[in-house]
């Protein structure tokens, strides 16, 4: 099988070693060879880094060598599978869907892995509704067991069941929802993300006391606010701006704090600094 990713980023790599790493042959695109070249260089680490524990079949070589790098759209015409892992902007992603729409072969199937915007509305831009669908894969992508597998409102049965049965090849559990705001993930993720934060604000606790309350009560392997940071604040700003408009409904209304730390730049682990120091 022939598997497209579209982004070299945290997520983009993550999904492109993976599937790479199941044997299919991958072409990862973005617009410049520097993003490349670091995605490149994290799918080395992250292939090494398995290697040395025993949890790669074959070598790390043999993996790379699935593995085609470009910046050309075109590359992509013979794809069964486009995944889409850019910027978390419903214009750009539309524009991009439309340009893969005529470039992609007719029965190729073109996928999302946006964390919350609408499936529908990007499989309409894509001029193939029917073979459109999400393919929300969770961070980081080589250790994270689930997909959240979202049908847009004319995704056929053939589509979905051909995204499942690749994320179980890919070693993933699919899980299925419908096309809602924020889908089951972030709906319920990102409005405990951002009553932490809230918390902050109000100065109910101490950032290391709220993630030290929900980790050693709550079983959380990690504190909502490191959790945060480690997203990024602009992606959850983002997400819950996307739940209060789509919803409508002012318990998802974004934290002033979270807006604020954003506008400050203070965006988490990428920027250096946000509910902790990095």
């Amino acid at each position: 099988m022939k598997f497209g990713v579209i982004g070299a980023g945290q997520m983009g790599a993550g999904i492109a070693q993976v599937a790479a790493q199941s044997g299919f042959t991958v072409v990862l695109r973005d617009m410049e060879d520097r993003f490349l070249e670091r995605g490149r260089q994290v799918i080395e680490r992250s292939l090494a880094k398995l290697s040395e524990k025993g949890k790669l079949d074959g070598t790390p070589e043999e993996v790379l060598g699935r593995m085609t790098f470009t910046t050309d759209l075109a590359a992509f015409a013979d794809c069964d599978l486009v995944v889409e892992a850019i910027v978390e902007n419903e214009g750009v992603k539309a524009q991009l869907f439309r340009d893969l729409g005529g470039i992609v072969k007719p029965e190729g199937i073109l996928a999302s892995n946006t964390s919350s915007i609408p499936i529908t509305s990007l499989a309409t831009a894509s001029g193939r509704p029917e073979r459109f669908i999400g393919m929300h894969f969770m961070n980081p992508v080589p250790l994270m067991q689930l997909v959240e597998v979202i049908r847009g409102y004319s995704t056929s049965d053939d589509t979905a069941a051909f995204v499942e049965s690749t994320a179980r090849k890919m070693g993933k559990t699919p899980l299925s929802c419908n096309d809602f705001p924020g889908f089951v993930s972030n709906r319920i993720l990102m409005p405990m993300l951002n009553e932490a934060i809230q918390c902050v604000m109000e100065g109910v606790a101490e950032p290391e006391a709220i993630d030290g309350i929900m980790k050693l009560g709550m079983n959380h392997p990690m504190g909502p606010l490191t959790l945060a940071d480690f997203i990024g604040l602009d992606t959850c700003l983002a997400i819950m701006e996307v739940l209060h408009r789509g919803l409508g409904d002012d318990k998802y209304r974004p934290s002033p704090l979270l807006r604020k730390m954003v506008q400050a730049g203070l965006l988490g682990r990428k920027s250096g600094r946000g509910f902790y120091t990095y």
